[in-house]
């Protein structure tokens, strides 16, 4: 048996948490001096311990973790709930790095005003492509609500033309629109260049299209695409300050792709016309 601070120094607990868990029932000692009123606990209380610990550390309230552990929920039951629980932590914790990117991008946009090149946009001629693309819907063309939908189409497209038969000729063509029932999402296509037949491969989701030539004030980005903004933002200085009006989104073209998402080179294509 362990005094109640030996108890509490091997669970790596407060012996004042300890306390409270036994006024509210969640861990009561295994016997209690009915003279002195001190608490001892036993070895295989740890166990009980361990798992309140490690629901508690997950989010879930003491009463859910007592409803947990009386219902004597099996270690495979448990891990299988704290595994489910650990998926919603690390979706919350990649929304907020995502949500802590885009405010280091609207800082560094901030700071960059008035300090960046606009010699680097070149207006061309954008000849047609034809490129083979899923599509998908983001509910806006914010960063946070584009990434989490492109980046599956893409998983998704590589291995569908591969099992078609049909092999990339060029770079990625990522490119937006806004969905037709005008209620602000973006309709989300990720493609990359193919010389395939134009028309649906086969039940797969994919389409092969011709995407016509157009006239395009281009800019290179270098970077992860969460850092696009400020790339953006001179594209559009550029523009309004030499004569050009917009005429849609900005198309995405990955020259470089590498796994270090800092080593991405992007050239940004905005359809355009003289204002």
């Amino acid at each position: 048996m362990f005094t109640i601070g030996d108890f509490a120094r091997y669970g790596r607990v407060s012996a004042r948490m300890l306390r409270h868990y036994d006024a509210i029932g969640l861990l009561p000692p295994d016997r209690t001096d009915p003279a002195t009123g001190y608490r001892f606990y036993g070895a295989a209380q740890l166990a009980r311990l361990n798992r309140i610990i490690a629901l508690k550390d997950l989010g879930f309230t003491l009463q859910q973790v007592q409803a947990v552990l009386d219902d004597q929920v099996g270690p495979e039951e448990l891990r299988g709930m704290l595994r489910l629980r650990q998926v919603e932590l690390e979706a919350a914790m990649a929304a907020a790095a995502a949500r802590l990117a885009q405010v280091e991008a609207r800082l560094r946009s901030i700071e960059s005003e008035g300090h960046m090149p606009t010699d680097e946009v070149v207006v061309k001629n954008v000849p047609a492509v034809r490129v083979a693309e899923l599509t998908g819907t983001a509910a806006s063309y914010q960063p946070q609500d584009i990434t989490p939908v492109i980046g599956p189409l893409y998983d998704r497209l590589f291995p569908l033309l591969e099992a078609a038969g049909i092999r990339p000729t060029g770079p990625g063509v990522a490119r937006y629109e806004d969905a037709p029932d005008g209620d602000g999402t973006i309709v989300v296509h990720a493609g990359v260049t193919v010389s395939a037949p134009v028309g649906p491969v086969g039940d797969t989701g994919v389409t092969v299209l011709e995407l016509p030539a157009f006239e395009a004030a281009t800019i290179v980005h270098h970077g992860s695409m969460d850092g696009v903004l400020i790339t953006e933002q001179t594209l559009a200085r550029w523009l309004d300050a030499n004569g050009y009006r917009s005429l849609g989104y900005t198309r995405e073209i990955n020259l470089e792709c590498p796994e270090d998402k800092d080593k991405w080179v992007t050239e940004l294509q905005e359809p355009v016309t003289r204002a």
